[in-house]
């Protein structure tokens, strides 16, 4: 076992791979954005449950499907920042003896929740809208057009404080989605009640309430999309597989890279594993050292676990394959 020792007991390795520094690396970029992120969505739930049953009655009283899918939406928003919330709060718990890695992949799974929250109110605004194609229903305009320009300032103030969050937080993103939504409903509620009072034209509301769960269909698919990449321990974006196993293999004394996997417990965190075959008359501690700077120098990846190997596939893994991916 003289190969298991070389990937565990030397200096070089402990520096690079201890969970302890992979945490620490996390915790460098990610608490203030986190923080920061989480004041943000917890701001932006207030205002959007507060201003989500005005909007509710304002629907009922008008009989306006824009403004009743709108403020269905609204509802999903709350629900979906409060879990955004407790997504930001779980993550930022420190591992334990069941969940070494911690509870940041929790986030990834509140936002693949989202995402099919998402898809499910805009299949129902979908199903109302042919509805009332069927059985037109009596719209009151001028209400629905004073709710309707409140609604959109609200979301506008909403929007702007989760844009200033991380973009490539999917919880964020999940939420931004979701606001982009509403953002969407409100105009169409504004654009439908001015038809509405102008030409008595009633098909207007269910129309353009349509054309909004259509664009929101498209951005639920790429938060689904995405997370459940991650879920499913997908590479993730921006890593060049390939382009790590040739950078390794160039290192003088490398034979050869095999059994080598990527995943993330979030997109922004990528963690990386894979044997190493090395020339006899090489260190093995001096080969762990270039290889996992090359690893965070080129790739950005610092949470690494490299096995040295003296000839290939000691141990098993994947050896017929000179790399494995998690496409």
């Amino acid at each position: 076992m003289g190969h298991s020792s070389s990937g565990h007991d030397h200096a070089p390795h402990d520096h690079d791979h201890d969970h302890g520094h992979g945490h620490d690396h996390h915790h460098e970029h990610a608490p203030t954005v986190t923080a920061d992120s989480a004041k943000r969505v917890k701001l932006a739930m207030y205002l959007t449950a507060g201003f989500m049953l005005a909007e509710a009655i304002g629907g009922w009283i008008s009989g306006s499907l824009a403004l009743l899918a709108d403020a269905g939406h609204m509802f999903s928003d709350s629900f979906s920042l409060g879990l955004a919330l407790f997504a930001f709060y779980m993550g930022d718990k420190a591992p334990d003896k069941r969940r070494t890695f911690g509870y940041q992949r929790f986030q990834v799974l509140a936002a693949f929740i989202n995402g099919l929250t998402l898809l499910g109110i805009a299949v129902w605004i979908l199903i109302a809208a042919v509805q009332r194609f069927f059985q037109p229903v009596e719209v009151m305009a001028a209400p629905m057009l004073a709710i309707a320009v409140l609604g959109l300032l609200v979301n506008v103030v909403v929007f702007r404080i989760l844009h200033g969050g991380d973009h490539e937080n999917l919880n964020l993103r999940g939420a931004l989605l979701h606001v982009m939504g509403d953002l969407l409903g409100s105009v169409a509620a504004i654009v439908a009640s001015l038809v509405i009072m102008a030409t008595g034209w009633m098909p207007i509301d269910p129309l353009l309430s349509m054309l909004a769960a259509a664009l929101i269909l498209r951005g639920a698919w790429k938060i689904v999309r995405r997370s459940g990449h991650t879920l499913l321990e997908g590479t993730p974006e921006g890593i060049d597989v390939d382009g790590i196993r040739a950078a390794l293999e160039d290192i003088e004394g490398v034979v050869s890279v095999h059994d080598l996997h990527v995943w993330g417990l979030t997109p922004q965190d990528p963690l990386l594993s894979l044997h190493l075959v090395v020339r006899d008359d090489m260190s093995h501690a001096v080969m762990l050292k270039a290889a996992y700077a090359r690893l965070h120098e080129r790739f950005g990846i610092s949470h690494a676990t490299l096995q040295v190997e003296g000839e290939a596939c000691l141990t098993g893994g994947d050896c017929q394959v000179t790399s494995t991916t998690h496409p």
